[in-house]
């Protein structure tokens, strides 16, 4: 065990152990985008809890599996690009909640398109790891 020689070492840790969780959770992001632009199913197995609950809108909540058919089924369109901006991330124990604007573009029937999407996704640390256990998404207006 090593000796603490002033008052600002521990804090200094929580800080960075604090960090690094959030890092954790923003690179689990990262590889969430990533498989949905691949239509990646064996990430998703691996990255959303077995009890995950997403939810679109007015739409119905989807499960895991159904969440994962949704996502990877139909054509991997490689002219598609994610954009997480504005993120926030709060951690509490084993609990991290991320609230984050998702800009989405895209080419459909010849035309681009652009759709920004607000979400909130909750993590939760089980097993040594970070898990989705929840999503909900709003498609936002489009600025005038």
């Amino acid at each position: 065990m090593a000796a603490s020689s002033g008052g600002a070492a521990p804090q200094n840790s929580k800080a960075q152990a604090s960090a690094d969780l959030r890092q954790q959770v923003l690179d689990l992001e990262k590889e969430w985008v990533n498989a949905e632009a691949k239509h990646d199913a064996a990430t998703f197995q691996r990255i959303l809890d077995d009890k995950l609950l997403a939810s679109f809108g007015p739409n119905e909540p989807r499960d895991k599996g159904a969440f994962i058919k949704n996502i990877t089924s139909g054509d991997v369109d490689p002219t598609e690009s994610q954009t997480l901006t504005e993120r926030t991330v709060v951690l509490d124990r084993d609990t991290a909640v991320v609230v984050g604007t998702d800009t989405v573009r895209g080419t459909e029937n010849g035309a681009p398109y652009m759709v920004v999407y607000r979400y909130t996704v909750t993590y939760i640390h089980r097993n040594g790891r970070w898990v989705a256990l929840a999503e909900h998404v709003v498609k936002m207006p489009k600025e005038k």
